[in-house]
């Protein structure tokens, strides 16, 4: 849908963006702006700046910038029209909608309303029905007690065919759209869960979407050939590929440490929370993939697998090398003691949980020792054959300067010959491709533009409506400082230039604003004074431009008077004796140097 300009306006001045930013980032006041440690990455100094008045934030070390509704599309991972209808209803804002539209995001609203009833009547059953003892007992025995059931809304669903469908009396097409029902070989709709534990799914913004059931021992009956565990299918609020299952509880802390942990099963996740490490995430029934790669960047740039050893070992390596270029994140494996997962080790030495993800290694060196583990190193053909294995690992990352130097570990391992490795190491790779190196954000640094044009951008922000402002915007001769004058004059605002700005693709003029938006402490000017600079700024430039045409013959002398009169003519709206004085003193440094 598209959203009207009044609408977002309305919703984007009834948001506080502080409010809102301090939800998930504590902030702490200096001066007329708010400061704190950038979710976007990892940083002990605070260079994360907030702009109450503007409605903007921006941070001056991974450039991450924007307004309330940029925020919530980049930490909840919402789109635009869904990050609006949020920030609306938080706000009590009734959105213009045409009947379609209005229609469409009903339907939506009652989908995620039948999720919430159905989650919520599962957990009660887990909680209160006597049927569930077994669900019960079978949770206490993997360290699950009550409070974390609570906590992660845990359910259970009885061993009956549409005990859920009869109780919630939800309409058909909640049943279809949520996968909480189907329709039989009857024509009758039945329950999509019977006789299984249930791990609600929620989106990263803690809507329910799906949910996950587990088998239970002694409960679930085995003869009827189902997975240990049964998804719900795709639905219209919900995809597999995109979402991480406990997200929605782990953000913040994958925010404060900018680390994020990626396990195989709801209850490893459980576990990790449980042992203080909550930061911890599942991917819901599919492996690990590129949406999620995509998702899990948005929020850490170091990824922690902690998959049991046969786990990690199979991951598609070249595609974890290729994600790890494309979106500049570090991808380490906690090693877990053999044959204990997740949830296992969080029982029984906690501890030992926490240092396995605080040593996690790169992912290339956990599989180059797996294969030197499984070597031979007491005879030569055991340590050929070792190297041979190494090799072929290594010729599956794409750069040649991480490659060099695990063949000096393999070949130290192995009392091997470095570069006779190094030689078979170069035909097995064939060349890899040298990764993308990650240049440092370039900042658009205020003390490098001319100081005439920044105070004059100052005093246009205190009142971009001003009678004067328009008049002022000929003479700024720095094109970035020109750009963002005239767009603040055109919006009236600069939050509003900065989105045009940033709309042209005109990051740089952009930066600029933001950096005195949003970083710059306000001060008091004096009027008078910073126009009358930029005027001799102006008449300046003007004057070097015409001296180069001089003596390039470009321009007669005759014309210099001309130019002049151009810029009088500019300024002729502009009151003050300072800045008439002004041009009056260039007007005698050009008749010394014989040009008028």
């Amino acid at each position: 849908m598209a959203i009207s300009e009044d609408d977002i306006a309305r919703v984007r001045a009834a948001t506080d963006i502080v409010a809102l930013i301090t939800e998930q980032v504590a902030l702490k006041r200096v001066g007329r702006r708010w400061v704190g440690l950038c979710p976007f990455h990892a940083e002990k100094t605070g260079s994360f700046y907030v702009n109450a008045e503007e409605g903007r934030y921006h941070c001056f070390g991974c450039r991450a910038s924007g307004d309330q509704i940029t925020w919530l599309r980049e930490t909840q991972r919402l789109d635009f029209v869904d990050a609006v209808r949020q920030l609306a209803e938080r706000a009590g804002i009734e959105l213009t909608e045409d009947e379609s539209e209005r229609v469409a995001h009903r339907n939506r609203r009652r989908l995620y309303e039948a999720m919430d009833a159905a989650v919520e009547w599962y957990h009660e059953q887990l909680l209160s029905a006597p049927e569930a003892r077994a669900a019960r007992e079978y949770l206490k025995s993997r360290g699950i007690n009550g409070e974390l059931a609570r906590r992660f809304r845990l359910g259970f669903a009885p061993d009956e065919w549409d005990r859920l469908v009869t109780t919630l009396k939800l309409s058909p097409e909640q049943l279809e759209g949520t996968g909480l029902g189907f329709k039989n070989r009857l024509g009758r709709f039945q329950d999509f869960l019977r006789a299984r534990l249930i791990f609600p799914i929620f989106d990263s913004s803690g809507r329910a979407v799906a949910l996950g059931g587990r088998v239970i021992p002694g409960v679930t009956d085995e003869t009827r050939r189902e997975g240990k565990y049964k998804n719900s299918p795709e639905t219209p609020i919900y995809s597999k590929r995109r979402t991480l299952y406990a997200l929605n509880w782990a953000k913040d802390d994958i925010i404060r440490s900018g680390e994020i942990i990626v396990c195989e099963g709801y209850t490893d996740v459980i576990a990790f929370f449980d042992a203080g490490l909550e930061r911890a995430v599942a991917t819901c029934g599919t492996a690990l993939g590129e949406e999620h790669f995509r998702t899990l960047r948005n929020f850490a740039t170091r990824i922690v697998l902690a998959y049991d050893a046969d786990g990690a070992g199979q991951s598609a390596a070249e595609s974890v090398y290729q994600w790890e270029r494309q979106y500049e994140v570090d991808v380490v494996v906690a090693r877990l003691p053999a044959g204990q997962d997740p949830a296992e080790l969080a029982r029984e030495d906690p501890e030992a949980l926490r240092v396995a993800v605080r040593d996690a290694i790169p992912f290339l060196e956990f599989r180059l020792e797996r294969v030197l583990a499984a070597a031979d190193l007491t005879t030569p053909t055991g340590r050929a054959r070792g190297a041979e294995n190494a090799l072929r690992v290594l010729a599956e990352h794409p750069s040649d300067l991480v490659r060099d130097q695990y063949v000096v570990r393999v070949a130290d391992r192995l009392g091997l010959d470095v570069e006779t490795l190094r030689q078979r190491s170069r035909g097995e790779s064939n060349g890899g491709a040298v990764p993308r190196v990650r240049q440092p954000a370039r900042q658009p640094v205020l003390a490098d533009l001319p100081r005439p044009g920044t105070e004059a951008l100052r005093l246009l922000l205190n009142d971009p409506t001003s009678e004067t402002s328009a008049g002022l915007v000929a003479l700024f001769v720095e094109p970035r400082q020109r750009l963002c004058a005239s767009t603040v004059v055109e919006t009236g605002s600069a939050s509003r230039a900065i989105d045009v700005l940033r709309s042209k693709s005109e990051d740089d003029a952009a930066q600029v604003l933001e950096t005195l938006v949003v970083m710059d402490e306000p001060t008091e000017l004096d009027p008078e004074a910073v126009i009358a600079q930029l005027v001799r700024s102006a008449v300046a430039h003007q004057l070097r431009v015409m001296e180069r045409e001089l003596r390039q013959g470009e321009i007669e002398p005759g014309m210099a008077m001309t130019i002049i009169r151009d810029v009088k003519e500019r300024m002729g709206e502009l009151e003050g004796a300072r800045r008439r004085a002004a041009l009056e003193e260039l007007r005698e440094w050009l008749e010394t140097r014989g040009v008028a």
